[in-house]
């Protein structure tokens, strides 16, 4: 679980952010409009998060976030 934990605090806080959105399950563009940036950019923190999260997949970064209790996106 440590691990885990180390592993979400390595995410910038943009990072974070584009985690929460994703895990709620939104698309990429849906996520851009909310949060006002592009959707390259989206993909970009997105593949950062899996990359630095160490998920194969959205199942399992689903399930982490589970695990660290995570809030799914929210609106501003």
């Amino acid at each position: 679980m440590r691990t885990l934990y180390h592993r979400y605090n390595s995410l910038t806080p943009r990072e974070q952010e584009v985690m929460k959105w994703v895990i709620s399950g939104l698309l990429n563009k849906q996520i851009a409009a909310e949060l006002g940036i592009s959707e390259i950019m989206i993909k970009v923190h997105r593949g950062q998060v899996m990359q630095k999260m160490q998920a194969e997949s959205l199942a399992d970064l689903v399930r982490m976030s589970e695990k660290l209790s995570l809030p799914h996106g929210k609106k501003s």
